[in-house]
């Protein structure tokens, strides 16, 4: 497994923590905007975020797998993918990409995304920003600490930080916020991307 992977196993996990904190009373509460890039920045019903990332999900095998999504078919995923258990019904297309994570060797390898096509490793920081900041904010609007662990945030920070005006120029990181000497992982992550641990 590439280290890239190893991340997203990381990663995927406290995404999928975050979205088990979300109670049914909870599916309507809007989430304010992940990004500052156009079509994510705007706020979200989280079942609405829960269910983009469940469709997000579901395409990660075969991603990886070097599949196009002509090949697959663009409405394969469509639809209601939560049902009437959501935090299930996503738990176990989360455990399908982290198993189909788990055998990529080339971090070469190319990925066919609906935009273009990207090499492995830069398809993986994509997936890992995306729910390492996901878990977080989630966690964080329902009032629970960050899932982040010291493992993952420290990866996710030596994996993005050489790139971080590359992140901000999307609109994926924020203005960095500084932190205090001797911070912890989490902290100068979070930083990095433009958040704060409280």
């Amino acid at each position: 497994m590439i280290h890239e992977a190893a991340v997203f196993q990381l990663a995927d996990r406290a995404a999928v923590h975050a979205f088990t904190l979300v109670a049914a009373d909870d599916m309507d509460s809007v989430l304010p905007p992940l990004f500052d890039m156009p079509g994510a920045d705007q706020p979200l019903p989280l079942r609405q975020v829960l269910a983009h990332s469940a469709y997000d999900e579901a395409w990660i095998p075969d991603m990886l797998a070097g599949r196009t999504m002509d090949e697959v078919g663009k409405d394969t995923y469509d639809g209601d993918l939560l049902g009437d258990d959501p935090h299930t019904a996503i738990a176990h297309i989360a455990d399908r990409a982290r198993t189909a994570a788990a055998g990529v060797t080339d971090r070469d390898a190319v990925v066919h995304c609906g935009y273009g096509d990207v090499p492995m490793w830069d398809y993986f920081w994509q997936l890992n920003v995306a729910r390492t900041l996901g878990a977080h904010d989630i966690a964080r609007h329902l009032g629970a600490e960050s899932p982040l662990s010291e493992e993952l945030a420290q990866a996710m920070w030596e994996g993005t930080a050489p790139a971080a005006a590359m992140w901000r120029s999307f609109g994926i990181y924020r203005a960095e916020v500084p932190v205090a000497e001797g911070a912890s992982w989490r902290a100068r992550y979070l930083g990095l991307t433009g958040r704060t641990d409280s």
